[in-house]
């Protein structure tokens, strides 16, 4: 059974940083490019960063570029979302996923992906 466990959601005050951590487990976590989506309230789920198999490639929201950095660590089967300079608009439900053949450039779509989470809630305060 396929299990993506996320962790390290929180409250923080705008300018601020958070880290989210995503454990997996029960599948072949090298052969799954890794991501990041959120849902704020009364609004769709969004992508937010994805991570290659082994990390060389890495895509971003373009509001969060610069500000958010994904990586992953296979030999733990976690991928980790470090978040900087948070704002107010960064609130919202943060999901990880995976994505077993995900499409060119990373570019992760809620319709296929493999597995989601059941997120975490990261609220930043102004």
């Amino acid at each position: 059974q396929v299990q993506l466990v996320e962790s390290g959601g929180g409250l923080v005050q705008a300018g601020g940083s958070l880290s989210v951590s995503c454990a997996a487990s029960g599948l072949a976590f090298s052969t799954y490019a890794m991501g990041w989506f959120r849902q704020a309230a009364g609004k769709e789920r969004e992508f937010v960063a994805a991570i290659s198999w082994f990390g060389g490639s890495t895509n971003y929201k373009d509001s969060v570029k610069g500000r958010f950095t994904i990586s992953r660590d296979n030999a733990k089967n976690t991928v980790y979302l470090q978040m900087n300079s948070l704002k107010p608009e960064d609130t919202g439900v943060y999901y990880c996923v995976a994505d077993r053949n995900p499409p060119v450039g990373l570019e992760l779509r809620t319709s296929v992906i493999d597995y989601w989470g059941k997120g975490t809630l990261v609220t930043v305060s102004s």
